[in-house]
């Protein structure tokens, strides 16, 4: 295919209205749960919205929102070459048949199988990484053909978007953006500053550390764990909790047995899955996210927006959101025992300096991962890919 196969747009003053924005991802659950604001936005201005992925309990809430929803298959886990082309075309025919204005893909696989798939329809794309995973955490063989691959997809999108700086630097010294002058940087996808309104510290001798997100060993659960042994006989008034999805569709899961195993020794309290994170972090006294590698983690982002201290690691994406005694404490990645030190330093901080941190957690979100912000990036790019405002 011709590496020049996706020239710069020329806006048409006739073009058909309503505008029509296709969002595809591996999962229907992230497009509701970190992108309501653009959704909102969208349907608010009379555009036809639909989302493409694998069906699952937000094809309901996305429906009432006003978005059409078709069902996606992605195998996730596998790297079977028939499944990913069984994708690749099921992503083309629903193009040729909606005939969207632009298409934004997510996550890895819609990203370089949809990228691929809207040059075939003839349809303008949008790739946003939403975080590098396995592909630059492991090295495995399966690593280096994602990383080809990337690198053939990623010449057809009108625009390669990332969400932190780390990212796009490891795509341009890994010479994998073919069209370079197309990468632009996101900073993250934004938080509702209104729906993740600052909420005081709880006032109470307990303390609630909770790690929030899909339960994944790459998310650092097995560290956090760890680290919780290590320091529940020391601080009993410490409680470790866990809140997300297990057995999820991913290489890195964590099974529910494991997980009940954790629970059985006292060392975890999981709290389930929940559409709404909210009351959790508003009872929790610290988020602890010790994540090997993210985009940047919509989870921190939410927590310091409504006043929680942090632990996370010193990890691309975490250190976007989180400065090192300013709003949270950084540990390294893949160490329990510096993880264990930074949780203990939450403990041992007094009230006022954990409020401090807190009020200027608030503050940096406010400043810097405001929502508006992001939709605003979203209209401007429509708006030069097809010449419509929303």
């Amino acid at each position: 295919m011709n590496s020049s196969a996706a020239p710069a747009a020329q806006p048409s003053p006739a073009r058909r209205l309503p505008l029509h924005v296709v969002l595809v991802c591996n999962t229907a659950w992230a497009i509701y749960t970190y992108r309501r604001g653009l959704l909102r936005a969208l349907n608010e201005a009379g555009a036809q919205v639909t989302v493409i992925a694998p069906r699952d309990r937000t094809f309901e809430p996305l429906e009432q929102m006003g978005c059409r929803c078709i069902d996606l298959h992605v195998a996730s886990k596998g790297t079977n070459p028939l499944d990913d082309l069984r994708t690749l075309l099921a992503l083309r025919r629903h193009y040729r048949a909606l005939k969207p204005d632009v298409v934004f893909h997510y996550t890895i696989k819609p990203n370089i199988y949809g990228s691929v798939a809207a040059w075939l329809a003839r349809v303008p794309s949008v790739a946003v990484t939403t975080g590098l995973g396995y592909v630059f955490i492991q090295k495995s063989r399966a690593a280096q053909v994602a990383k080809r691959l990337y690198r053939f997809a990623f010449r057809f999108p009108r625009e390669v978007w990332f969400l932190n700086r780390d990212d796009e630097t490891a795509f341009r010294e890994q010479n994998l953006l073919v069209h370079p002058e197309r990468a632009r940087l996101l900073h993250g996808e934004g938080v509702d500053l209104d729906d993740f309104a600052f909420t005081p510290l709880p006032e109470r001798s307990e303390f609630s550390f909770v790690l929030i997100g899909r339960l994944l060993w790459d998310k650092g659960v097995g560290e956090y764990v760890e680290a919780a042994r290590s320091l529940r006989a020391r601080y009993p008034q410490a409680r470790f909790c866990l809140l997300g999805p297990v057995g999820v569709d991913n290489p890195s899961a964590i099974t529910r047995d494991e997980v009940a195993a954790w629970e059985r020794e006292g060392v975890i309290a999981y709290l389930g899955e929940t559409a709404d994170v909210r009351p959790y972090i508003a009872d929790a006294d610290c988020v602890v996210l010790p994540s090997y590698r993210e985009g940047v983690p919509r989870t921190l982002m939410e927590a310091s927006a409504m006043g929680r201290p942090i632990v996370a690691t010193d990890v691309p994406g975490c250190r976007e959101v989180v400065a090192d005694g300013e709003n949270g404490l950084l540990c390294a990645a893949r160490d329990a025992a510096s993880l264990a030190q930074a949780m203990a330093r939450m403990l041992d901080m007094s009230p006022s300096d954990r409020t401090k941190m807190a009020e200027r957690g608030r503050k940096k979100i406010a400043k810097e991962f405001d929502e508006r912000v992001v939709v605003q990036r979203y209209r401007e790019t429509i708006r030069e890919l097809t010449g419509s405002t929303f």
